[in-house]
């Protein structure tokens, strides 16, 4: 139940202000981690299992997605050409305008 209290700042709101609605929810939902992922769904009972469905020993959560899920290596591989080491860092991907654009790619990919 950990709330980014970033998100509640100004910052933020800023930010997003560009953002159309949909992108800004996403962003909402992964800083909140409440996207819709194993974890987040299995908690609410809509899934049987927290776990990763390529990872049968690891929950599928926003920091197993973004920065360690074998399956998705290949499309982190882009994040870091753009980003450089600035893709392993959680914080730097959901709150950096400059990662806005590679992060929306690497969501579509996967």
């Amino acid at each position: 139940n950990n709330i980014d209290l970033n998100l509640l700042q100004r910052s933020f709101v800023k930010f997003t202000a560009t953002f159309p609605k949909r992108l800004t929810g996403v962003y909402m939902a992964l800083r909140t981690r409440h996207a819709p992922l194993h974890h987040h769904l299995h908690r609410i009972g809509k899934v049987p299992s927290p776990h990763c469905p390529h990872c049968p020993d690891t929950n599928e959560t926003v920091p197993h997605l973004l920065l360690n899920c074998p399956s998705y290596r290949q499309d982190r591989h882009a994040l870091t050409v753009v980003l450089g080491r600035k893709a392993s860092s959680l914080p730097f991907l959901l709150s950096n305008p400059l990662a806005t654009q590679p992060l929306v790619r690497f969501l579509n990919a996967t």
